[in-house]
């Protein structure tokens, strides 16, 4: 004997209900007698039935409920890192009236273990990638090869992709111009990753930088301090920022007066091996960061930092999600930072 699942009708049956009323009951969308509402409850739990199958919904919008998210880096970063996490909040909030969810994807995820979802195979609406650059140009590809609606976070995919953008190199210009107006000449920057594999180290003059953020970022603070030295890390984290501090203080004759941090994690963990080198903030070096998010550990500091809508970019990622599947025009979205002013920066020899 087959054990069927129930269904709705099998619980309007027992209820003594028509099926539609048994189904108002469950969406909710028409107000139903409270008698009605026990009978056809009782007779749902007696049957172990819990409400309808999503699928049958989908399958009624020939859609499946799921929006991929494409990332170049680590899919531990999205957890982590409390911008991506800022980010992915307002992309949840944005497309759960679609009845829909994320799908969390790697652009490599067409290597990972078999039968695993990818791009190829995913039963997807829609597909977000974040941080685009050239790592994700086959996974864009794939994604357009299947017709699929795509909108990109902070990366441009060419025309009639829309674009949730970000003014990296005219914010990070900003921080650069506050540390040039008190007086700095000897900056170091610290970027964010250059490459697919992370390379970690002294950036060349004419490094190629394949991600767009950083890219942006480094043209910004170049525009005021064009001989500036650029130490690249491996991610975006109090760690990465230490071992990129220890490395920029190494040499007393060379240290920089001013750090421009590509991240506040950055900043935070610049700041930690000034400490260790004896060097006191902002007296002796001052430190810019960027995001604007809560940092643990920081106090008695506040980063002289800009602060970035992550959360309204998730929900603009959504809303030309959405725009896309109900065959509207999707907009593509500039956001600004905001310049914020902490105790991490002094004038120049203030020491």
């Amino acid at each position: 004997m087959t054990n069927r699942r129930a269904t709705i009708a099998d619980v309007a049956r027992v209820a003594g209900v028509s099926p539609s009323t048994a189904s108002v009951v469950f969406s909710g969308k028409t107000p139903v007698s409270d008698t009605t509402r026990i009978r056809v409850i009782d007779a749902a739990e007696s049957l172990g039935y819990t409400g309808p199958d999503p699928r049958a919904a989908s399958l009624r919008l020939g859609r499946s409920g799921i929006v991929a998210v494409v990332v170049s880096s680590s899919l531990n970063f999205m957890f982590v890192d409390p911008v991506q996490r800022l980010l992915m909040d307002g992309l949840a909030d944005a497309v759960a009236p679609l009845g829909a969810g994320l799908l969390l994807l790697r652009r490599d995820a067409e290597l990972d273990i078999e039968n695993a979802p990818t791009l190829t195979t995913a039963s997807i609406d829609a597909a977000v990638l974040i941080g685009y650059d050239a790592l994700l140009l086959e996974p864009l590809q794939i994604i357009r090869a299947r017709g699929i609606p795509v909108v990109v976070v902070e990366g441009d995919a060419g025309e009639g992709i829309p674009r949730i953008a970000l003014d990296n190199r005219v914010a990070q210009r900003r921080a650069a111009e506050h540390l040039r107006d008190l007086g700095h000449t000897r900056v170091a920057i610290v970027t964010l990753w250059q490459d697919a594999a992370g390379t970690v180290g002294w950036l060349a003059p004419d490094a190629a930088v394949s991600l767009d953020v950083t890219r942006e970022r480094l043209l910004g603070a170049r525009d005021v301090f064009p001989d500036a030295p650029a130490f690249a890390t491996g991610g975006s984290s109090i760690d990465d920022g230490f071992a990129a501090g220890r490395a920029i203080f190494a040499d007393p004759l060379t240290r920089p007066t001013a750090v421009i941090a590509q991240s506040d994690l950055l900043a935070a963990g610049v700041i930690r091996a000034a400490e260790e080198a004896g060097l006191r903030v902002p007296a002796d070096v001052s430190v810019t960061g960027f995001d604007g998010v809560p940092v643990d550990g920081l106090a008695p500091y506040e980063l002289t930092t800009l602060v970035q809508p992550a959360t309204e970019k998730g929900r603009a990622a959504g809303a030309a999600i959405a725009a896309m599947l109900d065959g509207r025009e999707p907009a593509s979205v500039d956001f600004t930072s905001t310049f914020r002013r902490g105790n991490t920066t002094a004038r120049a020899g203030d020491g």
